[in-house]
């Protein structure tokens, strides 16, 4: 956990449903009084492209379960990011899954089960453990991969819980799928567009990222 302005902290808790509600839970018994998830997610509708924003008016799990976000915190986020000219989504429902949605077809099974716009896998365990608290929670997401795109399964399972590559499984998935090694650009321009929208909203909110005091 590390400490930031305005008696706010970070917690960078890596992909996946465990260690999001691991660090959202480390983060109330510390004492938050709010939760905020920021990072990156998936489309599950055409409108919105790569290097979008997303703060959803509510997030959705598999089981159906609905978690609305904080409106007022929502509205002071919107009014910030105005300035950036990035394209900006505010209505609708962020899906939050167990296991990532590699393919146009499992995307678009998704959406038309719970129309849903975006989909990531860390949101449903933070809006689950500020249920459990009392604590309001919202949450932005740029969007890297389009609801078209496909990512090879040989590709995903070669990188961590942090994004990274894992050099020797990444090698190994080429020498296997030497067809994936044309996905790489592509992949990482997509990456990189969303962290660049990320950096961006993270200049143009500041302190709104934090709950109002």
């Amino acid at each position: 956990m590390t400490p930031l302005d305005q008696g706010a902290a970070l917690w960078l808790s890596g992909m996946g449903p465990i260690a999001a509600r691991r660090a959202a839970q480390g983060l109330a018994d510390a004492g938050a009084t709010a939760l905020a998830v920021f990072g990156v997610a998936g489309a599950l509708d055409g409108r919105l492209r790569n290097g979008s924003l997303f703060c959803p008016e509510q997030i959705v799990d598999e089981r159906g379960r609905a978690y609305p976000t904080d409106a007022p915190w929502r509205t002071r986020l919107q009014q910030r990011l105005a300035s950036t000219q990035l394209p900006l989504h505010t209505n609708g429902s962020l899906l939050s899954v167990q296991n990532p949605l590699l393919t146009t077809a499992d995307k678009s099974a998704a959406q038309q089960r719970h129309a849903a716009l975006a989909v990531d896998m860390e949101s449903g365990a933070v809006a689950e453990v500020a249920g459990e608290r009392g604590l309001p929670f919202i949450v932005l997401r740029a969007i890297v991969d389009e609801v078209e795109d496909t990512i090879p399964a040989a590709l995903n399972n070669s990188v961590d819980a942090w994004g990274r590559p894992r050099p020797l499984a990444l090698i190994t998935a080429l020498c296997r799928h030497p067809s994936v090694l044309s996905d790489l650009p592509r992949l990482y321009s997509r990456m990189q567009r969303a962290t660049q929208a990320l950096s961006t909203a993270a200049k143009a909110t500041g302190s709104a990222m934090a709950w109002p005091s």
